[in-house]
């Protein structure tokens, strides 16, 4: 449905009558938030993997970026769909079959080319030892105009093949960084358009938190921007990312209060989670309530977009994993139902469970969430045999309330 309201000259998305160039991306929309606010709204277009710094992946740059692809994935995405460029990774067991010697699958047409499409990475004094750079190899570096520069931008260039990640081993094995980011991990990947239209999504939702200290009239602009794009009404409710207008979190379907998105989280308190690493209190990197995907983040296809984002609770996150999060709407309409033998071999329906067999929720909200897949027999075996706690007969399925 398009609005009246806005500009959309070439795809402008400012308001009608307004003062300068247009913008298919105003983040003006969310212009009255405070700072905390404009803060996460801009943290949310980042792409932050853990530990990036380890895979040469770069750190807090906008989703819009080159990917890095490893070359075990390679097989499982399209690579057209990473407008904005890519580079695979190669670890050095990948690439050479002895010290010096490449594999000949990189002499086949369409393998990926060490210097140009690809670069190996160092991430072992063994793997260094073992397969060193070959001696007209250099590490890798940004050009730009004939050049070094110390920063991927506009018209740098990547000039040669290998990065250098190793930790410290002792004294004879010294830590070692050298080359540049490479990329961002690819399944945070998302286009400039899609990545703002996530983070307007997002915006609305903080509008809608409990307790927010913005109201709907602020967000008439923003609102006119998710009609245009068709992102608000029944679709949220249906998706179960608002409940009765209100921001709920996905999972548990409880209401999300404005201070949650700003609280630091404490797993210390939440059952089930009682090992999770110690929150340092203004030290901490996680609210209470933080972005949330409905669908994993996975190499097959791109999740970051409007209709798969929310706010939900880190905890729910966390029991979550790369996990589906089914709402209650959609889980009714697959209509497969569960329950159980009563005393008399009656059949007593409790819920409805997804068609992969990985969530259940039931008719007031609780829900279960598959915490590991079904083991073959082979499988068991193995895993005991390495020594791993898990008796051959015990079920290889557990279930988490997160109600």
């Amino acid at each position: 449905m398009r609005s009246a309201t806005l500009c959309l000259v070439d795809g402008c998305l400012r308001m009608q009558g307004h003062a300068g160039e247009h913008d298919v991306r105003p983040s003006e929309a969310w212009r009255f938030f405070g700072e905390a606010d404009t803060r996460k709204i801009a943290k949310a277009g980042y792409a932050t993997p853990r530990g990036g710094a380890k895979g040469a992946y770069q750190n807090h740059v906008y989703r819009n970026n080159r990917v890095i692809v490893p070359f075990e994935h390679l097989n499982q995405v399209d690579l057209k769909q990473f407008t904005d460029g890519y580079v695979v990774r190669l670890f050095p067991d990948q690439y050479f079959e002895s010290a010096g010697v490449a594999s000949g699958r990189f002499a086949e047409p369409d393998a990926p080319v060490v210097g140009q499409d690809a670069f190996v990475l160092y991430r072992s004094h063994q793997s260094l030892e073992a397969f060193p750079p070959p001696a007209d190899w250099e590490v890798r570096g940004l050009s730009k105009d004939g050049r070094l520069v110390n920063r991927r931008g506009t018209g740098a260039v990547d000039t040669g093949e290998y990065v250098v990640r190793l930790s410290k081993g002792g004294s004879a094995f010294p830590k070692r960084g050298e080359g540049p980011p490479q990329g961002i991990f690819a399944p945070e990947y998302a286009t400039a358009q899609t990545n703002f239209e996530c983070q307007a999504m997002l915006a609305w939702l903080i509008v809608h938190a409990r307790s927010s200290p913005y109201t709907t009239s602020q967000a008439m602009h923003l609102r006119s921007i998710l009609e245009y794009c068709d992102l608000i009404g029944d679709r949220l409710e249906r998706a179960g990312v608002t409940r009765n207008g209100l921001s709920i979190c996905p999972l548990c379907l409880r209401v999300i209060d404005y201070d949650e998105l700003h609280k630091a989280v404490d797993f210390s308190q939440v059952d089930g989670l009682l090992n999770a690493a110690l929150q340092v209190d203004g030290a901490t990197r996680s609210t209470e309530a933080n972005l949330f995907h409905l669908e994993p983040l996975v190499y097959e296809r791109l999740n970051h977009k409007p209709t798969s984002v929310a706010w939900g609770h880190a905890t729910c996150n966390t029991l979550l994993g790369q996990r589906r999060c089914f709402s209650l709407a959609e889980l009714q309409e697959a209509g497969r139902k569960v329950g159980f033998l009563d005393e008399n071999d009656e059949l007593l329906t409790f819920g409805w469970m997804s068609n992969d067999f990985k969530m259940i929720r039931s008719p007031h909200g609780a829900v279960w969430v598959q915490l590991s897949d079904d083991m073959s027999q082979a499988e068991q075996d193995a895993a005991f045999d390495r020594g791993e706690d898990r008796p051959l007969a015990a079920p290889a399925e557990e279930e988490g309330d997160a109600s």
